[in-house]
């Protein structure tokens, strides 16, 4: 384990308490009363236990999350959605049209950062947007395989997969190009 990543460790369990976690808990807690369908004092009891013990027995596998950039998040979540709607439509059309219309191919996405939390969460990204499949992230390239059910300019594809996914997500974690995890 790197000195640096040892220093992080140790400073996130020294400074996480019972509310480590805000909006994890808020979600467990809601999650729960949806669950529960009541708002009795016994559920709502039990949604604010849930909120607090959960995040805190899975402190170990959580990261800090005070060094995101928040304000950012909001942005990438609206540009996401839009794109899965869009992209919805787009593949309902290629599937139910001609096979001709379509191009699939494979898209090497170069990668601007080392943080592994960026790079899995592009590659979910990519992969939750119908008509791409992140398949391999190669960390040794810096590059994501891609494979796209139409691809006509892969070279514009992999710069607009950049653009509107992977430099937000480098704004939410305040990474420098080429920065490491």
């Amino acid at each position: 384990m790197s000195t640096d990543r040892s220093q992080r460790v140790a400073a996130a369990r020294q400074s996480s308490g019972w509310f480590a976690h805000p909006v994890l808990s808020v979600l467990l807690g809601v999650s729960w009363l949806a669950l529960s369908h009541s708002l009795e004092p016994v559920h709502l009891l039990s949604a604010v236990l849930i909120g607090l013990v959960v995040p805190r027995l899975l402190r170990p596998f959580l990261a800090d999350a005070s060094g995101l950039y928040w304000p950012a998040v909001p942005h990438l979540l609206g540009i996401v959605v839009w794109d899965i709607i869009v992209s919805n439509v787009v593949v309902a059309k290629l599937v139910l049209g001609p096979l001709s219309d379509m191009s699939p191919g494979w898209i090497p996405v170069a990668l601007e950062s080392d943080h592994h939390r960026v790079n899995a969460l592009f590659a979910s990204i990519i992969t939750t947007t119908p008509g791409t499949v992140s398949t391999v992230i190669d960390e040794e390239r810096r590059v994501i395989w891609v494979h796209a059910l139409n691809c006509d300019d892969a070279a514009a594809m992999a710069a607009d997969m950049k653009n509107r996914y992977e430099a937000p997500l480098l704004t939410i974690f305040k990474q420098n190009t080429g920065s490491a995890a």
